[in-house]
């Protein structure tokens, strides 16, 4: 059986995976929402076309669809945010659980 595989953008820094906020000035104690691409170019793309000044700054890796759920478990994300489009961006939002 053959599992769904998301790509990911972490910073190079620190390690921190790119998040969505949802009323970041109002909600202090979300953790955000892990962004995911379905495409490693989709990442690619979403990088260049709003980040391009640090884009170099950024890796993407994949992840198997399987290990989504730990990873938001373990960084204490409040979903995951599939990227649809990653050049308007159209973001859909799922919670965890």
């Amino acid at each position: 059986m053959l599992s769904q595989v998301y790509y990911l953008v972490r910073s190079k820094a620190d390690g921190n995976y790119l998040l969505a906020h949802l009323n970041r000035d109002t909600n202090k104690s979300e953790a955000g929402y892990l962004l995911v691409f379905r495409e490693h170019f989709d990442a690619l793309s979403y990088l260049n076309t709003h980040g391009s000044d640090v884009v170099e700054r950024f890796a993407v890796e994949c992840v198997p669809s399987t290990q989504v759920g730990s990873l938001l478990k373990r960084w204490g994300f409040s979903g995951v945010g599939i990227v649809q489009d990653p050049l308007l961006p159209k973001i859909e939002l799922f919670s965890h659980v």
